[in-house]
């Protein structure tokens, strides 16, 4: 049944709803598609659930496709399971508790690897039953600190998660890349431009992951990417580690009076002009920078870390987190604050370096504040450093590491930089920011271990089932989308996921034009295209054309004063084509553009696991 602007839930705006930064946000609230209830909380209006359900069809569609079964959970769930797994401590305050009234804990689901893990558990009990993949659209919850920008941060969202249980390590890999086509497949169905890259499993564990990024300058994710195909999720991106440096010939580490030089500019500065090196000028590469972290580890332990890095890098606190050089689970790092180094009077705010350790006379610093001290992997044994020497106005010169000083590990936590090499030698590295929309990991046995899912094998054995996480974020995309499809004043959808196929306005008084343009919609209707009619009588021709193209159905027909001489007139909101073209033929060629479009978008899934796949916006063209 055809919708009709005179009954339909909707009220367009004018005016940007307060707070909105990105055009999505802006456009979805004002042309009637969503409300916001709450900070990153929305109600969905008929005209958005449409769209919504079409996204959703496209994902169920392409997940039968990779042979995943639809279940459906509760979002409110026990936190035993949580529990067992350690991810009720591991996600901390990022996820929303409560108590019933039996003083039992549930949490509102962010994820749900655990449930699904024993949903299995108690349904199957042999190798025969396996390979499984099962999944869901369900509503997800995590309290974010600082929700944003509509859709794209909330803090309840829709998504998909699939799950695979396989046997094993080999059925894994299968069920993954099964999962990574339907990926590809769905993301190119949807218009969207999508690049899978290289990530980090956080929170979630398990060993291969890889991100599906829409790249937008409105996305919180840095990623980087090469001239050779390189692409990865900046806490992903691993150093090119130099070879070790012989150093018996290097000269002994000096302590050398550097006074008012408590940053890596002063000391460079001073250096130069105070202690000059005979073949070049001292840069902020030949200093190691020593800064001091607080991490968080889940259960709440506050720990000091010193990191280590070349003096020309910054620490990415993000990177440091996501490395699990950390600790176990998802931690969280911040820069110490005056009462941290208060409390460990040996760090010398501007001056600190690895102390001296009584024990081993290597420096150190645990060997004097028992301190963890992590470096990054590109101070390998044989480079020579400046640091500070523990004293105001002291700095130590020519610190070997390996000779002088060691660490206890390893911390991929600097800065990526604009130029750095691609760790698989594919070329300069350049950023740019992305909008996550899917993620899929091999989690292997963490969740089957912690919660004892096992199987009996060919030879009548127990064996841990191997398992996979596979997630798309259902709302997410759809703002996406609304960021790639709209003209700045107005939304445009690609034609197959418009909340109808056609949007019919009534621009006349006369009752000739509404009564020809009901018998267009049903014409229409009839022919399997759907209609949004716009029939209010007492709302002028130039408030419904600013309705059309808020709202953004890309396929218009104006019925108006054409209609004495036969005609009507036929838009393409995506080509900005305009003609007129008779009643009698209107209804053929609106079906044949508009079963076309739908052809194209289904076709472009294949397309995209060919390598040929269309861009967007030729996907979008009718």
């Amino acid at each position: 049944m055809a919708l009709r602007m005179s009954s339909l839930f909707v009220r367009t705006q004018k005016e940007d709803p307060v707070g909105a930064e990105v055009a999505s946000h802006r456009l979805l609230h004002r042309a009637g598609y969503i409300r916001r209830s709450a900070p990153g909380i929305y109600t969905w209006l008929p005209l958005g659930l449409k769209v919504l359900s079409k996204i959703e069809a496209i994902v169920r569609d392409e997940m039968a496709r990779a042979g995943s079964q639809e279940v459906h959970f509760p979002s409110l769930l026990p936190a035993d399971p949580y529990k067992a797994s350690g991810r009720w401590e591991a996600y901390g305050s990022d996820i929303f508790t409560l108590t019933d009234r039996k003083d039992n804990d549930y949490l509102l689901a962010p994820t749900h690897e655990e449930v699904f893990t024993l949903l299995v558990k108690d349904l199957y009990s042999s190798y025969k039953d396996l390979p499984l993949s099962i999944y869901q659209i369900q509503t997800k919850y995590r309290d974010e600190a600082r929700p944003r920008a509509g859709l794209l941060r909330g803090r309840e969202f829709i998504m998909k998660d699939a799950y695979s249980f396989d046997i094993d390590d080999a059925g894994l890999d299968a069920s993954y890349e099964a999962m990574r086509v339907a990926y590809l497949r769905t993301f190119a169905r949807l218009g969207l431009p999508c690049l899978p890259i290289k990530a980090t499993p956080g929170a979630m564990g398990g060993a291969g992951t890889e991100e599906f990024i829409y790249p937008s300058e409105v996305g919180e994710d840095t990623f980087v990417r090469s001239p050779g195909g390189y692409a990865a999720n900046v806490e992903a991106v691993t150093s090119i580690v130099p070879d070790p440096i012989p150093f018996d010939d290097a000269p002994a580490a000096h302590v050398e009076d550097t006074p008012d030089t408590p940053t890596i500019e002063t000391l460079v500065a001073a250096a130069n002009a105070n202690h000059p090196r005979p073949d070049r000028e001292w840069t902020a590469a030949d200093t190691l920078k020593n800064v001091v972290c607080a991490v968080t580890h889940p259960d709440g332990t506050r720990e000091i870390v010193v990191i280590g890095l070349p003096g020309d890098r910054e620490v990415d606190l993000d990177r440091a987190a996501g490395t699990g050089a950390l600790g176990i689970g998802e931690v969280e790092i911040e820069p110490a604050t005056e009462a941290d180094l208060a409390a460990h009077p040996e760090l010398v705010k501007g001056y600190i370096g690895p102390g001296l350790s009584p024990e081993t006379q290597v420096l150190g610093l645990e060997g004097t504040s028992g301190l963890r001290f992590l470096l990054d992997p590109r101070v390998v044994d044989g480079t020579r450093w400046i640091t500070g020497a523990n004293e105001p106005g002291k700095h130590v010169f020519d610190l070997v590491a390996g000779r002088d000083f060691v660490a206890d590990g390893t911390i991929e936590a600097a800065q990526v930089m604009v130029g750095d090499p691609a760790p698989d030698g594919s070329g300069p590295l350049e950023l740019a920011r992305g909008v996550e929309i899917g993620q899929i990991f091999k989690l292997g046995r963490r969740y089957a271990e912690a919660l004892d899912l096992k199987v009996l094998d060919a030879n009548g054995k127990a064996t841990t089932v191997t398992m996979g996480s596979y997630g798309i974020g259902v709302t997410r995309i759809m703002a996406c989308i609304a960021e790639e499809y709209h003209d700045g004043d107005s939304l445009v959808w690609p034609q197959h996921l418009a909340p109808a196929d056609v949007h019919i306005i009534a621009a006349g008084k006369g009752s000739d034009i509404g009564e020809a343009a009901e018998a267009l919609t049903a014409d229409l209707e009839a022919a399997g295209v759907t209609v949004l009619l716009d029939d209010r009588v007492k709302v002028s021709p130039g408030f419904k054309f600013a309705d059309a193209e808020l709202i953004g159905i890309p396929t218009v027909i104006v019925v108006g004063r054409g209609l004495a001489d036969g005609t009507v007139e036929l838009r393409n909101r995506l080509t900005g084509e305009q003609q007129e073209i008779a009643v009698a033929e209107v209804v053929a060629t609106t079906v044949e553009r508009v079963r076309a479009a739908y052809a194209r978008a289904d076709a472009a899934g294949d397309a995209a696991v060919s390598g040929t796949a269309p861009a967007p916006a030729d996907l979008a063209a009718v």
